[in-house]
């Protein structure tokens, strides 16, 4: 087991997770514009 391989998995797994950490991100922040936009037409709605 080489540190040069070792390096480059770890490299690998980092990207992938930032990669994961920004979409999830990103969807929170759809859906939380979603679900305002829901909230709203339902308050609108109400009154």
């Amino acid at each position: 087991m080489s540190p040069m391989w070792w390096l480059s998995l770890m490299l690998m797994f980092n990207m992938v997770l930032m990669m994961m950490n920004t979409t999830i991100y990103f969807e929170k922040k759809n859906l939380m514009k979603i679900s305002k936009k829901l909230f709203n037409k339902k308050m609108n709605w109400k009154w």
